[in-house]
């Protein structure tokens, strides 16, 4: 007997989601539609940095919590259409069929105003007195216009409405350009940013360089002081990245504990020397435990630095960075690789 697309295609599905199953019991996931999703993407393998994310967890033997799987979600899977866009659209349907309604009683009015318009006239032409005519006339200016200064107040109503839904969509775009947790733009919002300047590099033969960020020994600070002191220590080093870029460059979360910036017309140089400055600062910092002020392991990263080559798509421009970066740790970490030095560590 044999198989229809439709039959491949359903056992294809049924393969993914047994592996995706066994994946999330392997781990100790719970099995929420939320979750499967993520798993089932991963085992799937249509999103690359997904897969690469969990493995690289899973190296790790980071447990996979709820906020960690939160964190997935919304840096690699593509989330439904938000609440707010779905508020926005039904406001919106809404003022169109106000608007409509407004619409429809102007014309109608119109067309009566017109009637009693044309009757006047006609009775001016068989000699009615013109007293009345121009009472009458009067009566029907007056009344046309208490219809358009209703009219009027209705469509500035609905101009204000529209303005207050503009908003909210923009907000709802800039949150889910957003990530939660550090406050920094997501890869949604890196991968836009990145599009652009990609081009503008080429159009105009300019460099573009990026430098990808990871917490030095992530993985004990969570373990000693618990996930809090962990969020702060990304948040600390995000805020000295946001601190140290040029405001034409981008800084984003990238996944877990690793971010990435991107510097439009920097070459390799320019940029290894930003980010000998973010290593640096970072360096400096101090993380203290809120509840008690006592002051806690100091945090270094690693960073791996690498420039546009015209055409390449983002990923693997990341994947030098990301060389870089293994070699950075690899020498004793809190360093700064080029991947330059790629090529000079395997001839060596």
């Amino acid at each position: 007997m044999t198989s229809t697309a439709a039959d491949v295609d359903f056992e294809y599905a049924s393969s993914i989601a047994a592996q995706a199953m066994l994946c999330m019991s392997d781990h100790r996931v719970a099995a929420t539609p939320d979750h499967f999703r993520i798993w089932y993407s991963y085992c799937q393998g249509s999103s690359p940095v997904l897969k690469r994310a969990i493995d690289i967890l899973i190296s790790n033997k980071q447990r996979f919590t709820a906020q960690v799987l939160r964190d997935l979600a919304s840096t690699y899977v593509d989330c439904n259409t938000s609440p707010d866009t779905f508020d926005s659209a039904r406001r919106l349907g809404d003022v169109m069929s106000k608007a409509s309604q407004f619409v429809s009683a102007a014309a109608s009015s119109n067309k009566a105003h017109l009637r009693e318009l044309e009757e006047i006239g006609a009775k001016s032409e068989i000699g009615l007195d013109p007293l009345s005519l121009i009472k009458s006339l009067i009566a029907e200016v007056s009344r046309a216009s208490t219809r358009a200064t209703t009219l009027e107040k209705s469509l500035a109503s609905t101009s204000l409405e529209l303005d207050s839904i503009r908003a909210s969509l923009a907000k709802a775009e800039e949150r889910s350009k957003t990530d939660t947790l550090t406050g920094l733009p997501n890869r949604r919002a890196l991968e836009d940013f990145f599009r652009i300047a990609q081009i503008n590099a080429m159009e105009r033969g300019v460099p573009l360089s990026a430098l990808l960020i990871d917490i030095d020994h992530f993985k004990q600070f969570n373990d000693t002081y618990g996930h809090n002191v962990g969020d702060q220590v990304l948040r600390l080093v995000a805020h000295a990245l946001q601190e140290n870029v040029r405001q034409e460059d981008l800084a984003a979360r990238y996944g877990g504990e690793e971010l990435i910036a991107i510097l439009p017309g920097a070459d390799l140089t320019t940029c290894f020397a930003r980010a000998e400055s973010i290593r640096i600062a970072i360096d400096k910092c101090e993380i203290k435990r809120r509840s008690t002020g006592e002051a806690l392991s100091s945090v270094t990263v690693s960073i791996g630095v690498g420039q546009f080559r015209p055409g390449e798509p983002m990923t693997e421009l990341i994947e030098r960075c990301d060389r870089a970066l293994y070699l950075a740790k690899r020498s004793g970490r809190n360093q700064t690789f080029r991947e330059d030095q790629l090529t000079l560590t395997r001839a060596s």
